[in-house]
């Protein structure tokens, strides 16, 4: 079971595996790229030792960068190990994905053979995952297209923790693995386009042969490439594209020459675009496919001219990036939502709460902010069989689970406000609704973990397809969860808790049996001036209240 502050360590790592990730492609040359990439290991993946070997022309591969030790770097750099040693390395031990780990059980054959290495002391482990000096885990590192050639290794070493790296860590390290090749790819890329572009400026006297040598580095580059107008009024317009752009996008080059990226960029991308300056520019977006999908790709400008006098062109790299930004928003899912209902965790919930509240109280007259709650209960859960998915369908339709979206930046603030008390007077608000399960620990007692588990996905689905469409549910943890819903009246809420309550009641398949739960709600209201503590302990108050005010025989299940 994660811990309440796993979420927060998990979006801590991803913040800094980004803002390492980011130095990767903003280094110039290749040397640069290459120290780029030990020197994140070490700063942002909690390795204290990382070392990249990369592939020389005749196969070999060659330390090119350390990080972590100045006598290891003094002692390591530029010495070379045969390319057999190293398929044999990684040929071994343990396959966790694209890495390759060897304990030291089994890498003490390794010792003495040719491959350069720096060994550490340290005393024995005393756990099972603890982290032996004698440990050793590659990160390969191949280039992008269907041939995944193999451009380097990063080994690293002493994790910080002292412990091996689980699967959060397994992850993170291959998919920095991944983008570094594609850094070191970028890299080359743009060194031989440098240098194409070098000539094209120094040797007029041999323009023809630089304008065939930039041909075939545009032409032949496995990251898209163009060409468009700069200046005038065909600004951005596309003027020549290479292969590789116009597979990823699905267009030939005919029909792009009618387009310019403004043309195809996704419509919440234009501003990104718009904002991305011509001479060294670099954004990440959305373009158009032609089966009217759409792919991210980061773009790249650099400014060219046919001659020194003559008109001046954008010059752009494309690359596909639709890879990582999966990965990205997955793992931003893991750290944010729970791992068993797939709702939004406890992290998550007080962000979209926190986004919907300011520091500037705006109480409605006649009433602090703050105050006002409501709570509903279920009393009385049998056992018997039932057939639930029908008569849940009676109640809701079953969309599937409709989260709602959080984060949205306000242009102008709109506060947040109790409504008042007493009668409805067509006062809306924020309504937070507490819910906790009434005889779940029963369930968990008598059927087992994985009964409760499935009684706890099927809360989830219920009160997920009883909310609207931009509404929120979370759960909190165990067997409490939290419905925030905004634009609502006292009587609005009271109708939704209700009907909540009564979608939750229905038996539930659980263990090969039908089970009932029990649910109490406590209605808070969020306004402008609270905390989100506050706002929370509120519902859940009065949540409390409602409990303890009822018999236990009323709040079994089974």
């Amino acid at each position: 079971m994660e811990t309440e502050s796993e979420p927060y360590v998990r979006l801590a790592t991803l913040r800094q595996l980004h803002k390492v990730v980011a130095e990767l492609t903003g280094a110039g040359s290749l040397a640069d790229t290459l120290q780029n990439v030990a020197d994140g290991v070490v700063s942002g993946l909690g390795y204290e030792l990382a070392c990249v070997n990369l592939v020389r022309s005749d196969g070999d591969l060659v330390v090119a960068a350390f990080a972590g030790s100045s006598a290891a770097e003094a002692l390591m750099t530029g010495r070379v190990g045969p390319r057999a040693s190293w398929e044999r390395r990684l040929s071994m031990g343990e396959a966790w994905g694209d890495l390759r780990f060897i304990p030291h059980t089994e890498g003490w054959v390794l010792i003495e053979d040719d491959v350069p290495q720096w060994h550490t002391e340290g005393p024995e482990p005393r756990f099972d995952d603890e982290w032996h000096p004698r440990d050793r885990l590659y990160a390969p590192m191949h280039g992008s297209g269907g041939n995944r050639e193999l451009l380097g290794v990063i080994s690293v070493d002493r994790p910080r923790n002292g412990r091996r790296p689980g699967p959060w860590g397994q992850e993170a390290l291959q998919m920095y693995a991944s983008q570094a090749g594609i850094a070191i790819s970028n890299a080359r890329l743009r060194a031989n386009m440098q240098r194409a572009l070098v000539r094209l400026e120094r040797e007029q006297q041999a323009l023809r042969a630089s304008e065939e040598s930039f041909r075939q580095a545009f032409e032949y580059a496995p990251s898209g490439m163009a060409i468009a107008e700069m200046g005038g009024d065909q600004h951005g317009r596309l003027l020549r594209t290479n292969d590789a752009l116009c597979r990823l996008l699905g267009r030939p080059a005919s029909v792009l020459r009618r387009y310019s990226f403004a043309d195809l960029v996704h419509p919440e991308d234009v501003g990104t675009l718009l904002r991305t300056s011509a001479e060294g520019g670099r954004a990440e977006i959305r373009l158009g496919r032609r089966d009217s999908s759409y792919v991210w790709v980061s773009l790249r400008n650099s400014v060219v001219a046919d001659t020194a006098d003559g008109p001046r062109f954008l010059l752009t790299h494309v690359e596909d990036i639709e890879d990582r930004k999966r990965h990205e928003l997955a793992l931003a899912h893991r750290a944010s939502h729970d791992a068993l209902t797939g709702l939004p965790n406890s992290a998550e919930l007080r962000s979209r709460l926190s986004a919907k509240l300011c520091d500037r109280p705006q109480a409605p007259q006649g009433r602090p902010a703050g105050e006002g709650a409501y709570d509903y209960e279920y009393e009385g859960a049998y056992d018997f069989d039932y057939d639930h998915d029908a008569d849940t369908e009676a109640i809701f339709n079953t969309e599937g689970y409709a989260f709602g979206q959080a984060g949205h930046p306000y242009d102008h603030h709109v506060h947040i406000t109790v409504p008042e008390g007493g009668a409805e007077d067509g006062t809306k608000g924020l309504a937070v609704l507490f819910c906790d399960l009434d005889g779940f620990k029963s369930i968990n007692d008598r059927f087992g973990h994985q009964a409760g588990d499935e009684v706890l996905i099927e809360v989830a689905r219920r009160l997920t397809t009883g909310v609207r469409e931009g509404d929120t549910v979370a759960r909190l943890g165990g067997d409490e969860f939290v419905v925030l819903a905004d634009g609502l009246g006292i009587a609005d809420a009271e109708d939704l808790a209700v009907r909540l309550r009564n979608a939750i009641v229905l038996p539930i398949r659980a263990g090969g049996r039908a089970v009932r739960v029990g649910a109490s709600f406590g209605i808070g209201w969020a306004s402008c001036g609270m905390t989100v503590d506050e706002v929370l302990t509120s519902a859940d108050e009065r949540m409390y209240k409602e409990k303890r005010s009822r018999s236990k025989v009323h709040r079994r299940a089974g």
